[in-house]
């Protein structure tokens, strides 16, 4: 099944200089950038994004404050990313949202540099690198948040003939 998902590579990852390195890793997969733009992402956008209640729920009100910390006026990449079970292949080549949890070979795995205890020790935000779509609806959601309709384009990978039959 051909899906889409929303990435965004997050302000430490764009500090860091990975964003190449990041849309390398889907790429490398067959997976495809449907949509890209790098953006300055205001308080609306982010609070858009992340649901305030289920967030607090979840994880309580200072989880929230430091998502909204470290997210709100940065430099964020948001990228459409396109393909055969793109979803599920995404969040793999990403990793555990945990970076200690996160295998080598995968993004936070190899890239990530402290876990949840050190950040909430420094009450700084979890410095994980990007944000990946958990499921089929929060990726349709997402996605409208962060894309107009045409800003999202279709085209052929030279490799479409054998990955996708």
């Amino acid at each position: 099944m051909i899906e889409r998902t929303l990435v965004l590579v997050k302000p430490d990852g764009v500090a860091r200089g990975l964003i190449g390195e990041i849309i390398s890793r889907f790429e490398q997969r067959g997976l495809k950038i449907a949509g890209l733009k790098i953006v300055r992402a205001p308080e609306e956008l982010i609070a858009k994004h992340y649901d305030h209640d289920d967030i607090v729920k979840r994880k309580g009100e200072f989880v929230w404050k430091k998502l909204m910390k470290g997210l709100t006026n940065q430099i964020v990449v948001a990228m459409v990313v396109e393909g055969i079970e793109a979803i599920s292949f995404v969040r793999k080549i990403c990793g555990d949202t945990e970076p200690r949890a996160a295998p080598p070979g995968t993004i936070r795995g190899d890239f990530a540099h402290h876990g949840y205890a050190y950040a909430d020790a420094k009450n700084i935000p979890v410095n994980n690198l990007v944000h990946a779509s958990s499921d089929a609806k929060d990726a349709e959601r997402e996605i409208k948040i962060w894309f107009k309709k045409d800003e999202i384009l279709s085209y052929k990978r030279a490799d479409e003939a054998w990955h996708y039959g």
